[in-house]
């Protein structure tokens, strides 16, 4: 029986981290890839010696051209790559009407074009096996675009939709496509500062976090919101947007419009 093997991107802390403790332990083989060496490698030898399954690392800069492109590479070329976890990504910006424009910039390389060209490199190859999966970290701001800064939650709602859409694509020939909508998770990406002016019940655990998503990911989900009570609230959503579908392209305007 072939070993899976998972590349993790961000997968130094946080939410990445965690995926990869927990692959780890399902005995899935590692390619891990974030900025720092250091902490990769720390991590890496810890899993190793836990687990015993193998773990590669890759420093690299996914909001960098030419490092995006050598991990673009490797899941096209690398056979044994069996799953993808888009988990890189940043936030931190201020009040659109102050934004700095390189830091906007990152964060669309980052967080839409860096999950699109990854994806795009090992989609062709999954679907010609027949197999694989390709699970995406998104956020609850998809959902919620009024509610917080301008640009992260618009990045996170295209990874929304191109999850959903790959999904009926690659559903269908036999890959798995997951969305995670994570709520406020406790990981680096936070300072304690910030976490102390959150109500303690909306902040979750990136350990909960991680285990209730890839519980989502064995019953089947394609969009898994690890807090969200009730998964009717979600199926009641999803119906009504499908409502709308026949009256949004038609041959007159509306009569208000007339």
């Amino acid at each position: 029986m072939t070993q899976d093997t998972y590349l993790i991107t961000g997968a130094s802390d946080g939410i990445g981290a965690v995926y990869a403790d927990r692959l780890a332990k399902r005995g899935v083989n590692l390619i891990l890839v974030a900025r720092r060496a250091d902490k990769l490698e720390t991590l890496a030898a810890r899993l190793r010696a836990e687990t015993g399954v193998a773990v590669d690392i890759i420093a690299a800069d996914l909001a960098d051209a030419a490092d995006l492109a050598r991990i673009e590479n490797r899941l096209r070329s690398d056979t044994a790559i069996t799953g993808l976890v888009n988990n890189a990504g940043i936030a931190g910006e201020t009040a659109f009407v102050e934004a700095d424009p390189a830091h906007l910039t990152a964060l669309v390389n980052l967080n839409i074009l860096a999950v699109t060209r990854l994806s795009a490199a090992i989609a062709p190859r999954l679907a010609t096996a027949g197999s694989g999966a390709i699970i995406n970290i998104t956020s609850v701001t998809a959902l919620l675009p009024d509610g917080f800064t301008a640009a992260y939650p618009a990045s996170k709602a295209f990874v929304l939709a191109f999850s959903e859409a790959l999904n009926v694509e690659l559903g269908a020939k036999g890959v798995r496509v997951q969305a995670v909508l994570p709520g406020i998770t406790r990981t680096p990406i936070w300072d304690e500062a910030q976490l102390a002016n959150i109500p303690a019940e909306m902040v979750m655990d990136v350990d909960d976090m991680v285990d209730a998503a890839l519980k989502g990911f064995d019953i089947g989900e394609t969009v898994t919101i690890p807090a969200l009570p009730d998964q009717a609230d979600y199926d009641a959503y999803i119906a009504a947007r499908a409502a709308l579908r026949p009256n949004l392209s038609r041959s007159q305007p509306a009569a208000r419009y007339r």
